[in-house]
């Protein structure tokens, strides 16, 4: 029975991590959206005189989506940025992006 249970443990540990993966890049997709939107209302406004209200709701939904993967990170919920404070955007990465990450 102790092997059994072992390894049904490690199952559980194993999907845990799968849906940890999976929620976080879901919230990178997420967070490439509000960041696509963000740059469509910038240079709409730049180029064609957009609204500036819609460069601020997009600003405010970037800032929005980083408070919740923060918030997130702190409750230890699976698919919370490796631990780090609130007060720590968990977005961009330290140095930018790369080509190793496309």
């Amino acid at each position: 029975m102790a092997l059994i249970d072992k390894a049904k443990e490690a199952a559980e540990q194993g999907l845990a991590q799968v849906q940890a993966k999976i929620d976080d890049l879901q919230a990178r997709h997420q967070y490439d959206a509000v960041l696509r939107d963000l740059g469509a209302a910038y240079y709409a406004k730049k180029r064609s005189g957009g609204p500036a209200d819609a460069v601020k709701a997009a600003l405010a939904a970037v800032d929005a989506h980083l408070d919740a993967r923060a918030t997130a990170g702190t409750a230890g919920e699976a698919g919370a940025p490796t631990g780090k404070p609130a007060t720590e955007k968990p977005y961009p990465p330290p140095g930018g992006y790369g080509l190793d990450d496309l």
